[in-house]
């Protein structure tokens, strides 16, 4: 059966790139988040498919789509996941082929999200429609969840539909987003965006008797706030083995360094403000800080650090923005090693487990208690102009998510 697979998509090739290409002509950029035309292609296509599926809209412009099938004997329920909501665009005068061109120019198909990741909710949405024809031959439950907001936090996509409708669950999730042929994810760093204000009385640039500069304060502070970074992690030995055993994939695909910024607290000082006039000392600066928690660190850690910090600055104020926590599963698992074998068969590499810088809708999953894991393209110039996939590594991941879901379907219960 898996042959027939295979070759229903090297049969369906041009008809998939044209579908890629298509898709990627529908702008869906958040912000401002409003995907219902790039929904609205994919209901379209099943629809033409005779594929039955539903929509789930707590936020009108934001819409879900979720499709389901059970197999022809009980067993275990996987979850394909991917988002429609995509980067805005800027500089766009600067792009090779407009953003919203979906141009296929020598083995490379061009345009906002098509890494990230209209490549991957379109090969999850023809692997679902694969596996449906062959639905008597597989066990238990097969979900499509196609997801808006994922680029803002996933409150009204992934999120809502975790939280309020238990048959997206599942007991295992298939994450489509882009991570090279080298990595397959496990888990990722929590996130911890923090605003710190600082405010003094302020006073004509010239009578710097009478007040302190807010901004030579926050200067100060700034370079406090590198001691974060240095908090201990209390990281898991498996997660500790997996990043080890990955270091060579891992600086391939996230660069130079990552193997050692992965395991550790980051920081950025993504914002800074201060000052009106360059004669006037600044009564006021602010800063908005991104920092990312490793797999055994926790926002208390870094609250608790900061509280510290901030004993020196009095006129220093901070307010929480968001957080969320880090996540993973095990790096073992058997959905894991099945992605690995069918990436194995298809393209000749093995992903190593690795766990991701950014983060992705499958927090929702591990945060519920599902395992899920991420495997897809390459993210060539994501979030910046001229992002592209190479048409083959959209036409394997087809193949390896079709693959594996027929696995993990077909497979004895655990």
């Amino acid at each position: 059966m898996k042959e027939q697979l295979l070759a229903w998509i090297e049969q369906d090739r041009e008809r998939l790139v044209a579908f890629l290409a298509e898709f990627v002509r529908v702008p869906s950029p958040n912000p401002p988040g409003d995907t219902r035309a790039a929904m609205a292609f994919l209901q379209a296509f099943l629809d033409g498919e005779g594929v039955p599926y539903r929509i789930v809209a707590p936020q009108e412009p934001m819409p879900n789509l979720v499709a389901s099938f059970d197999g022809g004997a009980p067993g275990s329920h996987l979850v394909l996941n991917g988002h429609v909501d995509v980067f805005p665009v800027s500089d766009e005068a600067r792009w090779t082929y407009p953003p919203w061109s979906g141009a296929v120019v020598d083995g490379k198909l061009y345009g906002r999200g098509a890494t990230d990741m209209k490549a991957g909710t379109a090969a999850i949405v023809f692997a679902y429609g694969y596996l449906r024809r062959v639905r008597e031959q597989l066990k238990g439950r097969l979900t499509l969840t196609c997801v808006s907001d994922e680029e803002t936090f996933g409150t009204w996509g992934a999120q809502y539909l975790v939280d309020n409708h238990p048959e997206a669950r599942g007991d295992c999730v298939l994450n489509a987003e882009p991570s090279g042929p080298w990595c397959a994810r496990f888990g990722e760093k929590g996130l911890l965006w923090l605003e710190v204000t600082v405010q003094t009385q302020g006073a004509h640039g010239a009578y710097t008797h009478m007040t302190d500069s807010a901004t030579k304060i926050m200067a100060r502070l700034v370079g406090d706030l590198e001691s974060i970074t240095k908090l201990p992690v209390d990281l898991p030995a498996a997660v500790r083995r997996a990043i080890d055993e990955a270091h060579d994939e891992l600086e391939r695909t996230f660069g130079a360094g990552a193997t050692g910024v992965i395991p550790a607290i980051s920081l950025n000082v993504g914002i800074m403000e201060g000052g009106v006039k360059v004669n006037m000392i600044p009564s006021r600066a602010r800063i908005e800080l991104d920092i990312r928690l490793p797999i055994g660190a926790t926002r208390e850690q870094v609250l608790g650090e900061l509280a510290r910090i901030l004993r020196a600055y009095p006129q220093a104020s901070v307010r929480e923005v968001y957080h969320t926590p880090s996540n993973w599963c095990d790096p073992d698992h058997p959905l894991l090693r099945m992605l690995q074998a069918n990436a194995r068969r298809v393209t000749g590499i093995t992903p190593k487990p690795v766990v991701s810088l950014g983060g992705t809708d499958s927090r929702f999953w591990r945060n519920a208690g599902v395992p899920a894991f991420i495997h897809g393209v390459t993210p060539y110039n994501m979030g910046t102009v001229d992002e592209y996939v190479l048409v083959d590594e959209f036409i394997n991941s087809v193949r390896v998510y079709t693959l594996t879901a027929y696995d993990y379907l077909t497979a004895a219960p655990a």
